[in-house]
């Protein structure tokens, strides 16, 4: 075979796709809008830090002043009583909800129903005032026996458990109910399949919610203010009722709560990557 022959069989024969190149999409959208969004917080922080109005140094001076730090502390201690007043009944009222007996099914059902479609203002304003209606109890008089703070713990305890018994509800039931029936096969006890096997596998889903529930607390409490209260927004509000400096004094109030409320999150977060070990989810 001639040199000619082979050139136009090699010439004839097909040839070798080069490699395409793969080209990311554009997202000029998506780059459009992340400059945008950019350029007005920039605004914004230039006009936190440049607007004279919101006077800073005043900021300063009360952030840690000893009436703010008061009222931290009562919102703090009031945060804290309220949750854990409010899972143990919401624990209880779980418990009920999924127990066999039909009675205390529906006192459960008639409890979240109640306090769940009542808003907390009413609540608290209705325990404030609980002493038209019932002037004594138990022989004392109820404005001596029901004063402020115990008004406001009550009242956000008995909202907080009706949303406390469906977060602990719904982690109970996320377990699989496999899970259980291994372990009874096993000849584990009621007590030891609780602790050992539902409650770690429910605190997955529990720990999520009432961690939002937990920062929700700490600044639905602010809501104790209309009760004379002296937390801490009633705290700052004794303030510039005095200075007539609002804006300043409320953006003390903000500040603790940004960071009371960042310091929880970042617990929560740990407290979830504790609970997530052994599980296939990500975050």
């Amino acid at each position: 075979m001639s040199s000619d022959t082979l050139t136009k069989a090699a010439a004839a024969a097909p040839q070798e796709a080069a490699p395409l190149r793969i080209v990311p999409q554009r997202r000029l959208g998506l780059w459009t809008t992340a400059v945008a969004v950019l350029v007005l917080l920039a605004l914004g922080l230039n006009s936190l830090a440049h607007n004279d109005a919101f006077q800073w140094d005043v900021v300063g001076d009360y952030f840690t002043s000893a009436s703010v730090l008061r009222g931290l502390w009562l919102t703090l201690w009031l945060t804290a009583v309220v949750m854990a007043l409010g899972f143990a009944l919401g624990t209880l009222l779980a418990a009920f909800r999924l127990s066999t007996n039909p009675v205390l099914r529906a006192i459960s059902w008639g409890y979240v129903w109640l306090f769940r479609s009542m808003p907390i203002l009413v609540q608290l304003l209705f325990w404030f005032n609980i002493g038209a209606l019932y002037p004594q109890i138990l022989g004392v008089k109820t404005v001596d026996l029901l004063g402020p703070v115990t008004v406001a713990v009550l009242g956000l305890t008995l909202h907080e458990a009706a949303y406390a018994a469906e977060v602990v509800r719904g982690g109970i039931l996320s377990v699989d109910r496999g899970q259980i029936e291994a372990a009874q096969a096993l000849g584990l006890s009621r007590w030891r399949r609780w602790r050992r096997i539902v409650l770690p596998q429910a605190m997955r889903s529990i720990v999520p919610p009432a961690g939002n529930m937990l920062i929700g607390t700490l600044k639905g409490t602010s809501i104790v203010s209309v009760i004379a209260v002296q937390d801490l927004l009633y705290s700052v509000q004794l303030v510039y009722h005095r200075t007539y400096q609002v804006m300043p004094l409320l953006m003390v109030a903000t500040l603790w709560y940004v960071v009371v409320t960042s310091v929880l999150s970042v617990g929560q977060y740990y407290v979830e990557k504790h609970y997530a070990r052994g599980s296939e989810r990500t975050r």
